[in-house]
């Protein structure tokens, strides 16, 4: 669940107290319906949902997302991904991925890429395919 609580250890590991992400009335003064989330935060569910998903053995080798959406207070925020290639590269997988955060009710906040490398034996059987990440 999105709230002061994970803005506040994200802000304090990140030095990034700003009014918007912590205080109702700045956020609101901001056009929104009261403080938000960083969008960076949304960047670091991403990764850690990739390196969850490759394990200890794979390599992120480039994520991207654009934040369109806020992270508003509340909100249960869910990292999905989509495998959209796969490329034999000798002993290992390199596989594209397109890679979101989203709502419970399916509004997708943090669209994006995502290239991770793998050893050929954690991708077999791998396709192209939606993953729950």
């Amino acid at each position: 669940m999105s709230g002061f609580h994970a803005w506040n250890r994200f802000a304090a590991v990140n030095d990034e107290f700003v009014p918007i992400h912590m205080d109702d009335d700045a956020g609101r003064r901001a056009g929104n319906p009261g403080a938000f989330g960083m969008g960076n935060l949304q960047f670091a569910y991403l990764h850690a949902a990739l390196r969850q998903w490759i394990g200890d053995d794979g390599q992120i080798l480039e994520v991207a997302c654009q934040f369109r959406a806020p992270n508003l207070r509340g909100l249960t925020t869910i990292t999905r991904g989509r495998i959209v290639a796969l490329r034999d590269q000798g002993r290992e997988t390199v596989v594209d991925l397109e890679v979101w955060t989203e709502t419970e009710e399916g509004t997708v906040m943090a669209p994006g890429s995502a290239t991770v490398m793998v050893p050929k034996s954690v991708s077999e059987g791998w396709a192209v395919e939606d993953l729950n990440l």
